[in-house]
């Protein structure tokens, strides 16, 4: 599984410091019995939990605060600590739903950028093995985008450029995984896609070299020499001191021997 790096205490440090005021909500947890109570009471319970660790309780106490007092000064508040303390308890689908929430009545908000960090990092926090299904990734990578592009002068913004990087390293292994397997079975031309997608898609991964020597070794299984120099070419061009490269004009070498060979037996 790819070790990412997490960013709980940043999240922890962030929501300190976070200056909230008040909105509405209307969303209602099936598992929280009503029983009507004063603000200052329910907040202060919701915070009390927090502050004990039971996230998932503190997140439910906030939903009530909303529920209960949705036009008072706390109701804002109580909207993004419900999903931050969700984050914290790891139920990463309560926290994008309360924080999406959050982005969508208030986007101009100068804590949305900070809600849509938590919708971005609820993703991140689920991406699993190149081996297993990658639409969270995928949800991922768009969450962090969405971060960019809307609030780009942010530090959450500066946070989700280096997790980018991370999650197109890990969806580059992932289109690597698949071509490995399918140049294993014979299947040449289906791993052409996946290791061309690396290129055209990650270039910029770790990946890129790897995948240039392996559709050298691909397009001669398919006797295709001309494209195989063609990606040899790119990867001596861009990744000269790499051994995929040595490897490539081991390949190229043996099939120019082969070829001599065939056209001497001709003769």
């Amino acid at each position: 599984m790819l070790k990412l790096h997490r960013s709980a205490p940043l999240l922890l440090a962030a929501a300190a410091i976070l200056p909230l005021v008040g909105c509405a909500h209307g969303k209602n947890k099936a598992d929280t019995a009503y029983v009507a109570r004063d603000v200052s009471s329910l907040y202060s319970a919701a915070k009390h939990s927090m502050d004990q660790g039971d996230y998932e309780q503190a997140a439910k106490l906030f939903d009530e605060v909303e529920r209960q007092h949705p036009y008072s000064v706390w109701a804002r508040r109580a909207q993004l600590m419900s999903a931050f303390n969700y984050y914290l308890a790891r139920k990463y689908t309560d926290a994008v739903s309360s924080a999406q929430r959050f982005v969508t009545i208030h986007p101009g908000n100068a804590e949305a950028p900070y809600a849509q960090y938590l919708i971005a990092m609820s993703y991140y926090q689920q991406i699993d093995d190149v081996n297993r299904d990658q639409t969270t990734t995928q949800q991922a990578s768009d969450a962090f985008g969405d971060l960019i592009r809307r609030y780009p002068d942010t530090r959450y913004a500066s946070d989700a450029r280096v997790k980018l990087d991370l999650i197109k390293d890990h969806l580059a292994g992932k289109e690597m995984e698949v071509g490995r397997f399918y140049q294993r079975s014979g299947q040449w031309l289906a791993a052409t896609y996946r290791f061309r997608a690396v290129i055209d898609q990650y270039q910029s991964t770790t990946g890129t070299p790897e995948a240039l020597e392996r559709l050298v070794e691909c397009y001669l299984a398919l006797g295709l020499p001309q494209e195989a120099q063609k990606s040899a070419a790119v990867l001596g061009r861009n990744y000269p001191e790499s051994d995929w490269y040595r490897q490539s004009l081991r390949l190229l070498g043996r099939e120019n021997k082969q070829t001599q060979r065939r056209t001497a037996s001709r003769k």
